[in-house]
């Protein structure tokens, strides 16, 4: 799967290191709690931040396959015109990541359709080149790994799986999550990890989220997260937008992914991994132009990279400006 060039993502005046952590790294889920955008919000979104200065951070735009129709009919004159950026209704192809809620096979079908579709630029450049799809660990079924391998036999190379992989205990039985992201090793796809949601217990602990990344990083297994990461560091903060939300102990998104550079860069393992993932002070993270820094522990460059391209790709948030503000504010873009 094509990752962003970093190298190209950046005024050369700022600090490199923050750029090549957020690179591509943001994938706009708008559609989904606790925004639940209707489309047409949600794609005019999507088009404005990729004007903004800070597009560089965006990643793919997140929805269901049962609503390509609704997105086909919403995005006429917003999608690319022509693959020649310097026209003026010009651009790459806004990228897509859908996620599967119907029958894999009929799914699928309905991406290639749509692919197409809008690999003809008179109807406007998009391309669905990932999937998401939620691993089922109970049923009559295949379950769990089994289930893996059956599906990663479907499908096909122009789309690139993510494998959602509980790691909560599923009807009081603890799911088998390093087996199921064991089957995902030498495959060409990726595990997903679920961070959180709109109530308290959609949370998985700092430690549990450890073991997932060193499991992952392991089997040299890449991975993407998503829901519950709008925010840049751990903290308490509204589970939704309501007026009266209550408050939650939230994941951060630096937290999560400096942690994953760390494990993937052999420096950290599940206590210290644990600890990056429970830090709450937004000061504990430095971004330098050749490193990063979580309190006196350092990483370099190169090491971010790799993990940015190979292991730790994208979370999924219903809000794109939130990250952006948060950094902002933080002073570190």
């Amino acid at each position: 799967m094509a990752m962003p060039n970093h190298d190209e993502m950046h005024d050369d005046d700022d600090p490199q290191a923050i750029h090549v952590l957020m690179s591509g790294l943001v994938d706009y889920a708008g559609l989904f709690p606790p925004a639940k955008l209707a489309m047409m919000p949600s794609v005019q979104n999507y088009a404005q931040y990729l004007r903004t200065p800070e597009a560089w951070m965006l990643g793919r735009f997140i929805l269901p396959v049962s609503r390509l129709e609704e997105f086909r009919e919403t995005s006429r004159g917003l999608l690319p015109k022509s693959p020649y950026v310097d026209e003026p209704d010009g651009g790459e192809p806004w990228p897509i990541s859908a996620i599967i809620d119907g029958d894999l096979d009929e799914n699928l079908d309905s991406i290639f359709a749509f692919n197409h579709e809008h690999e003809n630029p008179k109807n406007g450049l998009a391309v669905v080149d990932a999937i998401e799809l939620k691993v089922p660990t109970t049923g009559s079924g295949l379950t769990g790994a089994a289930w893996i391998d059956d599906a990663i036999e479907l499908i096909p190379e122009e789309v690139f799986p993510f494998f959602e992989i509980p790691i909560f205990p599923v009807g009081g039985v603890a799911p088998d999550f390093r087996g199921m992201i064991a089957s995902l090793a030498g495959a060409d796809g990726a595990a997903k990890l679920r961070t959180g949601g709109i109530t308290p217990e959609a949370f998985p602990p700092a430690a549990a989220v450890a073991e997932f990344l060193l499991a992952c990083n392991a089997a040299e297994v890449p991975f993407k997260a998503t829901a519950g990461l709008h925010h840049a560091c751990r903290a308490h903060y509204p589970l939704t937008y309501e007026p009266d939300a209550a408050k939650g102990l939230m994941h951060g998104f630096l937290n999560v992914f400096l942690a994953a550079a760390f494990v993937h860069a052999g420096r950290a393992d599940a206590a210290m991994a644990t600890a990056i993932l429970e830090e709450t002070d937004p000061a504990a993270f430095q971004f330098g132009r050749e490193v990063v820094r979580w309190r006196n522990t350092g990483l370099e460059l190169m090491q971010l990279a790799q993990a940015r391209e190979t292991f730790a790709l994208s979370y999924g948030s219903c809000s794109f400006e939130e990250p952006v503000q948060e950094l902002q504010r933080m002073r570190v873009i």
